[in-house]
């Protein structure tokens, strides 16, 4: 597998020290050549001017970055500044998402679905920018039905996304189910499988509940299995990541986007271990 095919996930740090450690987290993870890091934010775009930062200092430092851009409280003037940010720093690479709303928050902004920021970002700047969306092999949280979802997705890329990124799952099933049914939808852009390496039992189940992400039974009993014992939860962790990762890549996966959570023990391991 051509590792110029695997990107990496980070977060905007929120304080100088952690500004300070992802860093050296990225710089670790650079050595890997990835084909690009992408930065997220936080519900309703809380850490918009995190994510702005932590791209320029990417692409400062010579590498491909593609910073989070979402509907939730934008307007079509605020997203235009944000294009033209981007743009003006030499940023080619979006991931377009209607984004997570914050507690108590009602939809606000201007655009309600992430179909309707990719068809603004594609009107404004054309074909300037390369487009990722989300994929929810396991079905969207707040989806319908997976049928529903489906269609939602395949709105999006008709409006004119590039490719996909999906949810972390553990169930590799899932992910080539929802490609067949993509593809058989009309979908033709490549779907980069989404990997959460499993380093945290509590973390895992917190996030996991939060995106409803399933945990496959026999996996939750290991962890559990193991208690507060970290090492073999990580050992173990290694060893499914990477045997999944190995089985999508087989299938036809098209890449692999690690979901790093600033930390870079992990993702290195698994990324050597499929390389």
């Amino acid at each position: 597998m051509n590792p110029h095919n695997f990107s990496i996930e980070f977060f905007p740090p929120k304080t100088q020290e952690g500004i300070e450690k992802l860093r050296v987290t990225r710089a670790k993870l650079a050595e890997l050549k990835p084909q690009y890091f992408s930065v997220t934010f936080g519900a309703g775009g809380t850490t918009q001017q995190g994510t702005l930062d932590t791209v320029v200092e990417i692409r400062k430092e010579g590498f491909g970055a593609a910073p989070h851009l979402s509907c939730v409280g934008g307007t079509k003037d605020s997203i235009r500044q944000i294009l033209q940010t981007y743009q003006d720093h030499g940023i080619r690479r979006l991931v377009a998402l209607r984004g997570d709303l914050p507690s108590g928050y009602g939809m606000g902004g201007e655009f309600r679905y992430a179909n309707e920021l990719i068809e603004f970002i594609r009107a404004e700047t054309g074909d300037l920018f390369h487009i990722e969306v989300a994929a929810y092999p396991e079905m969207h949280p707040q989806a319908k039905s997976p049928q529903d979802d489906l269609k939602n997705f395949v709105r999006k890329i008709n409006a004119g996304a590039d490719a996909a990124i999906t949810q972390y799952f553990y169930n590799a099933d899932a992910y080539f189910q929802f490609v067949d049914n993509a593809q058989k939808a009309g979908v033709t852009v490549p779907i980069v499988a989404g990997i959460m390496p499993i380093t945290n039992s509590s973390q895992l189940l917190r996030f996991s509940e939060m995106c409803g992400a399933e945990i496959p039974r026999w996996i939750r009993l290991k962890l559990a299995s193991y208690g507060d014992d970290s090492a073999s939860i990580k050992a173990f962790g290694l060893d499914v990541v990477t045997h999944m990762c190995q089985r999508l890549l087989a299938g036809g996966a098209p890449g692999l986007h690690f979901y790093s959570l600033n930390q870079a023990q992990a993702t290195t391991e698994i990324w050597k271990r499929l390389v």
